[in-house]
């Protein structure tokens, strides 16, 4: 059921003075910095990540208070000492989306969501405290396949892109090729150097083809767990243990588990 605007503000007021209250009379809340907020942060977006994947909504809803609740409490600690609060937070927001939609709040047209993304890349480079080049908004601590993957879409928003998706599959090839002759002359950098290469222009395909990489290794990573797992307990079941079963009596399991 959906709630009111007024029974919303209420709610997100009395997480306000819940967390207020925290901050003086809970000695775990009253210590936290930004530093060390920082790694439990970090931690709370992968699982918020990890509820978003497997479409869990009542897990969603949780790790979307976990999250919010770091976002109220940077707020907060930074309005102890004046240097803003989470009234300053919004509206930065808010004026930032206005800013970044003139197909909606001003007089530029978009006639597609393509356009949009291709127009706020251009803004963005316009804001007063935005960034200053076309990759300079990406993360350097951003893990690398999504690295590869933002760096990919940003220069594909100002025209660095191939003409037509297809053409993409020559460059995976002449990667792949590269690569072989890599490990066949095996020198360990230049190896390293071209599965690099590879990996990076198989994100490229990816991106062209609509598909974020990211969800799709995981979604993968999660197939391989849990088959490997079936393999795991159907062994116990029989009383061996992994290192002594066959690769074919492994790969017959595996087979078992993909049937399932």
């Amino acid at each position: 059921m959906a709630h009111t605007r007024q029974e919303q503000l209420q709610a997100i007021e009395r997480l306000l003075d819940t967390l207020d209250i925290l901050r003086v009379k809970c000695p775990w809340d009253a210590k936290q910095t930004n530093e060390s907020l920082r790694p439990n942060t970090i931690e709370e977006v992968f699982e918020l990540a990890q509820a978003l994947l497997l479409d869990d909504v009542a897990d969603i809803r949780k790790e979307l208070g976990d999250v919010l609740l770091h976002v109220l409490f940077y707020a907060k600690i930074a309005s102890e000492t004046d240097r803003f609060d989470i009234a300053d937070v919004a509206e930065s927001l808010n004026n930032k989306l206005i800013f970044r939609h003139p197909h909606v709040f001003g007089t530029v047209k978009a006639a597609d969501a393509e356009a949009v993304a291709d127009n706020w890349e251009q803004i963005k480079l316009k804001e007063k405290d935005g960034n200053h080049s076309v990759l300079g908004g990406v993360p350097a601590a951003l893990p690398a396949l999504v690295k590869a993957f933002r760096v990919q879409e940003k220069a594909a928003h100002v025209g660095f892109d191939w003409q037509e998706k297809e053409q993409v599959w020559d460059k995976v090839n002449e990667e792949m090729a590269e690569a072989k002759e890599a490990v066949a002359e095996g020198d360990a950098a230049h190896i390293e150097e071209e599965f690099g290469d590879l990996l990076f222009s198989m994100v490229n395909a990816m991106r062209l083809y609509g598909v974020n990489p990211e969800n799709a290794l995981e979604r993968t990573n999660q197939k391989f767990i849990k088959r490997f797992n079936y393999i795991e307990a159907k062994a116990k079941e029989q009383g061996v243990a992994l290192r002594d079963m066959s690769l074919a009596q492994m790969d017959a399991l595996w087979n078992e588990a993909k049937k399932l």
